[in-house]
């Protein structure tokens, strides 16, 4: 026990879900809080749009559900959405009392409310175009003024720990996990009564996503091996609106272009949403991306482009100013020029099951945000639910692990790296990294067939026997077990795609354009 550390409560990811959990637990007893790189680095750190919640008189909590409903396509838990929706305004208030400054109207009065795509209302809030880096900013500085909650930076999680892995009887149960000090490369065993995974999702499985690095599907892979069901993975959300520009690399032009009135527009110019949805521009994600998809392969064209000059200049700039700014650095000033985009991996709508306290399978663990399944989204996520998403759950799953008995942290074996030596060829991580995300791109992307799948399915298996063997027979390091994961990750969507005969929202395959007549959601489980 001497070099175990233990807590009360584990945290790994420092997101909006892993950040309001921490604080929510912290008078109930000592938090240790886990992320890979430094603390503020998570998806939520980039979410420009928003967070939707019922703010306003206009709006109702019905329309909120419907409308996410709606976008859901059929498969949608609405015992889940309407719990969500309807707790997501109290929780807004709270964190504008832990300092969140969400933009308001000139004058200083009402909020700013915009509103996005498969909204029928203006019901997203936002602090400018930067509301995740917002809301990290003042979770963190709330956090760091609570003593009980100890954050370790650069901390990779490797594996969770459980009683059914070590052979211990009753229950399997989450005891902990092991992590990886990356300045230190020294594996902690870290102790637990109640664990959170709040991971976050896994776009870097794709070769163009809107995620950060970090976004590689560790909290999915992790409670998979560990015995968690998880489900509907083939729910992939592209992100429309891309900067094309190699430059920049994951920079994301939000929804909210489109909310305020910006089109877009084939190769010659001429706008083409309104051929493809009734909602035009303001279409649900999945139609969007899709649309941009078959305008681009039918023309040949590398990109589309996302047109907001016709807007005034002046609230262009105050409405968008990282935008603005950052398309400025690439030489695009998006109040005079179309913008070229293209669409990327965005979000997983997919992951751990959970009900909506974030509980899961295993005794002792709990996820919520993006890694969790809640059956919030369906088969397809409405704009600025996420935050919403993992706020509430936190919330939750926090009243949970405060109310529950607890078992104390017991002491667990030390990590055992046996006769492994260090890796002399990390090329092979980076091939095998690189591979996984061109062949989910081009076999497992936004239009799929059963024959793509397949190949798919076969050239990740071989894939996954390579990389387990590199596994055990070298030390561990940051990549290879991002790539490790990674691997899983894909393995996961590409069987949940083939086990979908039906094209119903993100997933759309040629094989099987119409829907099945019940909505199901598709669970894996770890044979």
């Amino acid at each position: 026990m001497a070099d175990q550390r233990n807590f009360d409560y584990l945290v790994i990811g420092s997101g909006i879900a892993g950040l309001t959990f921490a604080l929510k637990v912290a008078k109930a007893g000592r938090v240790g809080l886990i992320t890979k790189k430094h603390r503020a680095e998570s998806n939520t750190n980039y979410a420009q749009g928003g967070i939707a919640a019922v703010m306003s008189a206009e709006d109702s909590l019905e329309l909120h559900v419907r409308d996410t409903l709606v976008a859901g396509a059929g498969l949608c838990h609405e015992d889940a959405v309407r719990t969500i929706v309807s707790e997501g305004p109290a929780l807004m208030r709270e964190l504008i009392e832990w300092g969140v400054k969400f933009s308001r109207r000139e004058g200083g009065g009402e909020y700013d409310l915009g509103r996005e795509g498969g909204h029928s209302k203006r019901r997203v809030l936002h602090a400018g175009d930067i509301t995740g880096r917002e809301i990290e900013r003042a979770l963190l500085e709330e956090a760091a003024r609570q003593p009980s909650i100890t954050v370790f930076e650069d901390m990779l999680a490797i594996d969770l720990i459980t009683s059914q892995k070590l052979g211990l009887p009753g229950r399997n149960r989450c005891l902990g996990c092991y992590a990886l000090d990356e300045k230190r490369s020294v594996v902690e065993t870290f102790g637990a009564s109640m664990t959170l995974l709040a991971t976050g999702g896994a776009g870097k499985v794709y070769l163009y996503t809107s995620n950060p690095d970090i976004a590689s599907g560790d909290g999915v892979a992790m409670a998979y091996r560990a015995g968690a069901s998880i489900a509907n993975m083939e729910f992939v959300q592209f992100h429309p609106t891309c900067l094309y520009e190699p430059r920049a690399k994951t920079f994301l032009i939000s929804e909210a272009v489109r909310g305020e009135g910006a089109v877009l527009r084939g190769p010659d110019g001429v706008p083409f949403m309104k051929r493809y949805h009734e909602m035009a521009d303001l279409a649900p994600r999945d139609i969007v991306a899709r649309a941009i998809d078959s305008e681009m392969k039918k023309t040949g064209a590398e990109y589309v482009t996302l047109d907001i000059t016709h807007k005034d200049p002046e609230f262009v700039r105050s409405r968008f100013p990282n935008i603005y700014a950052k398309c400025l650095e690439y030489g695009y000033d998006m109040t005079k020029q179309p913008l070229p985009v293209v669409p990327a991996a965005h979000y997983q709508c997919g992951g751990v099951v959970t009900d909506v306290d974030g509980r899961t399978e295993i005794a002792g663990l709990l996820a919520a945000g993006e890694v969790g399944h809640t059956g919030l989204h369906g088969a397809n996520r409405l704009a600025s639910n996420s935050l919403l998403e993992a706020l509430v759950v936190a919330h939750r799953a926090a009243d949970v692990a405060v109310r529950e008995s607890r078992e104390p942290a017991r002491a667990l074996p030390a990590w055992q790296s046996g006769n492994a030596a260090d890796p002399d060829e990390l090329v092979v991580v980076t091939h095998n990294w690189d591979e996984i995300r061109r062949l989910m791109w081009d076999y497992v992307g936004i239009v799929r067939t059963d024959k793509r799948l397949l190949r798919a399915r076969a050239r990740i298996q071989n894939l996954q026997r390579e990389i387990n063997q590199f596994y055990w027979d070298y030390k561990v390091t940051p990549d290879l077990i991002e790539l490790r994961n990674l691997a899983q990750v894909a393995e996961l969507i590409v069987e949940c795609a083939l086990q979908r005969k039906e094209s119903r929202g993100l997933h759309f395959t040629l094989d099987y354009p119409g829907l099945q007549p019940e909505p199901r959601d598709t669970i894996l489980r770890k044979a």
